[in-house]
């Protein structure tokens, strides 16, 4: 395979003022809260207002859309790893 044909990932230029993180995860009274104090861990601006809720159609998963000012790639990776830490996060994208 040569370079040409090997998607490379998008590059991201740091500071990310608008970096958006989506989590997914098992639908329970606890979800959110779990997620924003792992959030404002790492990214202390994490406006709860300013996530996005989206229920699945059966309910029993619950994705949350959050936009952070990405300052590094070790702050994503710590965030991924915490959140997926909790439990009850299946999936960080």
């Amino acid at each position: 395979m040569t370079e040409e044909t090997v998607q490379q990932a998008p590059k991201i230029e740091f500071p990310c003022e608008n970096y958006p993180i989506k989590i997914i995860g098992d639908s329970c009274d606890s979800f959110i809260d779990v997620v924003i104090e792992v959030l404002q861990r790492h990214a202390p601006e994490v406006d709860p207002a300013a996530i996005t809720r989206r229920d699945s159609s059966n309910g029993r998963f619950l994705s949350l859309q959050v936009h952070i000012h990405a300052q590094c790639i070790e702050q994503l990776e710590d965030i991924n790893r915490d959140l997926r830490e909790t439990g009850i996060v299946r999936m960080v994208l």
